[in-house]
């Protein structure tokens, strides 16, 4: 079985001076050559289920990108599955959430059948890794590779992105099933707390956020004329069809186009630019709740605030470790037809190609860029990337009160949070209170680039991965 390395180009992590200041930049200096000295030539091997779609995806092209252009041999590589055994990793992540997920069973034959996938993956890994190299397991699909790793002589690292604040029968049973191969980590890195694995020694956990890069297509800045002619010429608005006149910057450096339309399901044509827009651009999966989102906003938004609603997730086809976004979609689909024809016209759902994952980001960018309220009405949640998104590109935001999401917002002063996710009538009175005071949005707004930039860039990111493989 051959594994997929993805190709990461080396970046200066210099470019982030001009927003972090020089102080932090020296900070970041020094960590980065104590973590040259500290791995002595070794490698950093990130292992995760796929290259493109979801926020993990994203991070590790950035901070794969600045780990090479600190000297510090960075890799990237993706295991090999089939539709059963992501359909048992996709149980087991749903697990970590708390849900039930598909309900299927986590027995004696699906350990059987992952640990199968995985020594098949293993054999040609194993041939890639030296003893004395760092090697980051990303989340429950590679997690079984950690002892045969781990035997080599190798550091290993469990970065798990997910999990839920208070256990149920969910969790555990996920739990159960990760244990023989976790317990072969050195150390684990969780986005809270409370997603550690309830047997990991404090003294083996780390805290690490995630973070985002200012420059990538996903985030760097768009003038107005740019995202209206980008979502106009992608079908997200009426537009005559022009693209963009300035292009997005590919992770390489190179300059890219839009050339891809976006495939949306409405009736009636697309949003006027001028209308106010309601967007939640995630994955299609049943924790990001999008059926709910849809539900809330034609119950409880005054239709007279002539605001549309745009949910946007990669086509279904693009993320191959999902095996459950194709039918959360077509849940959303459903709902979407049981609405009233007014309520429809109003109502959009996207789906965004996912062949050239920079230009996906672009559009994503111009779509949370042109939005008047960003919301992630998510059941539960890892960190919430794209929240930390909308915070950069000073978006008002509303959000549940779930996971990372309350590490990044404070109630009323970056953005609104919802206790209750399931609270449709609240989630609809917080929206339509952002949309009726333009100036309340804009102060909150204000406030959350700020913390962005203090709390969710690059730089704090990877120092604290410096401190940890240095511990190591």
């Amino acid at each position: 079985m051959r594994l997929q390395e993805v190709e990461v180009q080396a970046l200066d992590a210099a470019r982030l001076e001009s927003l972090i200041g020089a102080q932090r930049m020296a900070r970041f200096e020094e960590v980065a050559e104590a973590t040259r000295a500290a791995l002595a030539g070794h490698a950093v091997v990130n292992i995760s289920s796929t290259a493109t779609g979801g926020g993990v995806a994203e991070m590790l092209q950035t901070l794969l990108a600045y780990v090479r252009g600190a000297g510090v041999d960075g890799r990237w590589l993706v295991i090999k599955g089939d539709p059963d055994f992501f359909a048992i990793t996709k149980r087991v992540h749903n697990g970590l959430y708390g849900s039930e997920g598909d309900g299927g069973p986590l027995g004696a034959a699906e350990r059987r059948h992952y640990e199968q996938v995985l020594h098949r993956n293993a054999k040609e890994l194993l041939a890639l890794v030296r003893a004395g190299d760092i090697v980051i397991v990303h989340d429950p699909q590679p997690a079984g590779l950690a002892g045969a790793l781990a035997r080599t002589g190798a550091r290993v690292i469990w970065r798990c992105h997910v999990g839920r604040d208070e256990p149920n029968e969910w969790t555990e049973r996920a739990w159960e099933f990760l244990r023989p191969y976790l317990e072969h980590a050195h150390a684990y890195a969780v986005s809270r707390a409370a997603f550690a694995p309830p047997w990991a020694a404090p003294a083996r956990t780390h805290v690490i956020a995630p973070s985002i890069d200012p420059f990538s297509a996903k985030n760097e800045p768009m003038s107005h004329r740019n995202v209206r002619l980008a979502l106009g010429y992608v079908g997200l608005l009426q537009g005559d069809g022009t693209p963009p006149a300035v292009p997005f910057a590919r992770r390489d450096g190179s300059p890219g186009r839009i050339n891809r339309h976006v495939d949306t399901v409405q009736s009636g044509p697309a949003p006027v630019a001028e209308a106010p827009l309601v967007i939640q651009a995630s994955r299609w999966d049943a924790m990001k709740d999008m059926a709910g989102v849809m539900e809330g906003f034609a119950e409880h938004v005054d239709p007279a605030l002539g605001a549309h609603l745009v949910l946007a997730g990669p086509a279904v086809t693009g993320v191959a470790d999902d095996p459950e976004a194709a039918a959360v979609y077509e849940d959303c689909v459903e709902r979407w037809r049981r609405l009233t024809h007014a309520l429809r016209g109003r109502v959009h759902l996207a789906c965004v190609p996912m062949a050239d994952p920079d230009e996906a980001a672009a559009i994503v960018n111009a779509l949370q860029r042109h939005a008047s309220v960003v919301v992630q009405k998510s059941l539960a949640e890892g960190f919430g990337l794209t929240v930390t998104e909308a915070m950069w590109k000073s978006r008002p935001i509303v959000a549940s009160a779930v996971g990372g999401i309350c590490d990044q917002l404070d109630h009323g002063e970056h953005g609104l949070l919802i206790e209750d996710p399931r609270d449709l009538r609240a989630f609809g009175r917080a929206v339509e209170e952002l949309l009726r005071d333009p100036e309340e949005a804009a102060r909150l707004g204000e406030n959350a680039r700020a913390r962005a930039g203090a709390e969710f860039l690059g730089d704090r990111h990877l120092e604290q991965y410096g401190r940890l493989f240095a511990g190591l």
